[in-house]
């Protein structure tokens, strides 16, 4: 029999979508401010916007959840690539979370290439009875979305487009952010062309938005451009979780949502899976909890985040980046090298929260047979960056897979 097919866009696929792309994700933390110090200043995201959750919250409760504002952050030009919010008000407002007090993402988020897509994908979650959150359209960012959710209860978050903020740095102002959507749309929807001539004929000041203020001396040479950093975070990198189940996550991940199984490993005597969207060789990576407890991983606890990754521009740039940010009090931690099969030169820092973030500069690319490369042709290096060396030899795919589009400020 054959196994019926959906047309995307002219190509016969499983379902009626295909994810391109870790697009962005984000953390529920303990003081959005606190955490803004740490990756504004030390690690250069920008922020677009704020976010007040004190208008979601119950009146009772208000006061007894603390800060109530969050922050939507750059590294390019999307709207947000990396989002930071106050883990009690968000636990307050969001329901879903007093039955999974370990998430402390708020969201994983993956990017198709059309608004079509989205509503269809939609649908076909329903039909096949995964959760779904809530969809529609949020301001800040403007993207069109709706959030499957999977059996250990991660939010992700599907979506086309999302507001991109050009060489002004201004984002859209609050005036604009009336736009907004509960459900999918009918289709076809009108352009974000029409959305802004439509703002202007309101006498809208579209210029009127969030811009980031200059804080730190730019003063480092960066590929011949002068920053505030030895280095440039140029790409979210691959989200590491722990899951109850190994074999249930990886069916959510493969069947529900289309990741490729890139590759396994045992740790432990643990199965291990690495998941990809395009051609790197995993943006998600699912870990059994036995395994956290017995590598005695407890940082912070409890969670269900083991790491998460940024990219830097080089391998230069990743030794500067280590020599700036321990300078400057920055934490190094340790985790078994299995734990990022694919993956060059890499460190791990602590952040204000006690997550890990894994800075790296180079990921393994994954070709038409769908293989990756030998374990016996990888790379291998000392945990200790004291211990690399100031210029190393390139791979195959050395500097390949997406480019940073954009200047670098």
């Amino acid at each position: 029999m054959t196994e019926k097919t959906i047309n995307v866009d002219g190509v016969n696929l499983k379902r009626p979508f295909q994810i391109r792309r870790l697009g962005h994700f984000g953390l529920n933390v303990a003081s959005p401010n606190d955490s803004m110090a740490f990756y504004g200043d030390l690690l250069g995201f920008e922020m677009s916007d704020p976010l007040d959750f004190g208008p979601r919250i119950p009146e009772p409760t208000r006061s007894e959840v603390g800060p109530t504002v969050g922050y939507f952050t750059r590294n390019g030009t999307d709207h947000h690539s990396f989002v930071l919010f106050p883990r009690k008000a968000v636990n307050a407002a969001n329901p879903h979370y007093k039955d999974h007090p370990e998430l402390t993402i708020n969201q994983i988020t993956w990017q198709v290439s059309t608004l079509r897509e989205v509503s269809q994908g939609h649908d076909w979650f329903q039909k096949n009875d995964v959760k779904i959150l809530r969809s529609g359209r949020d301001t800040p960012g403007s993207n069109w979305h709706f959030y499957p959710v999977d059996p250990c209860g991660h939010i992700n978050e599907l979506y086309y487009g999302i507001e991109q903020i050009g060489w002004s740095g201004l984002s859209k102002p609050p005036e604009m952010h009336t736009i907004k959507h509960m459900k999918p749309p009918q289709l076809p929807y009108p352009s974000e062309y029409s959305e802004v001539e439509h703002a202007l004929n309101e006498g809208i000041d579209i210029h009127s938005g969030w811009k980031k203020e200059i804080s730190l001396e730019e003063t480092f040479d960066v590929g011949g451009v002068l920053l505030a950093r030895p280095f440039k975070i140029t790409k979210i990198g691959p989200l590491h979780l722990w899951v109850d189940d190994v074999e249930k996550a990886l069916h959510f991940y493969t069947h529900d949502m289309g990741l490729s199984l890139t590759e396994e490993v045992l740790i432990e005597g643990e199965r291990c899976v690495f998941l990809r969207a395009n051609t790197e060789h995993h943006a998600l990576g699912l870990f059994p909890q036995v395994l956290k407890n017995k590598l005695g991983l407890h940082l912070p606890n409890p969670s269900s985040l083991v790491s998460f990754g940024f990219q830097v521009g080089s391998y230069k740039q990743l030794l500067d980046a280590v020599s700036f940010l321990t300078e400057r009090g920055c934490r190094l931690h340790e985790l078994p090298q299995a734990f990022s099969p694919g993956m060059g030169h890499h460190v791990y820092l602590v952040d204000p929260d006690g997550f890990l973030i894994q800075l790296y500069w180079e990921m393994e690319q994954i070709g038409w047979d769908g293989k990756p490369r030998p374990s016996t042709f990888r790379r291998t290096f000392s945990a200790d960056p004291k211990d690399w060396p100031p210029s190393i030899d390139p791979l195959s795919d050395s500097y390949c897979g997406e480019i940073f589009l954009g200047p670098l400020n």
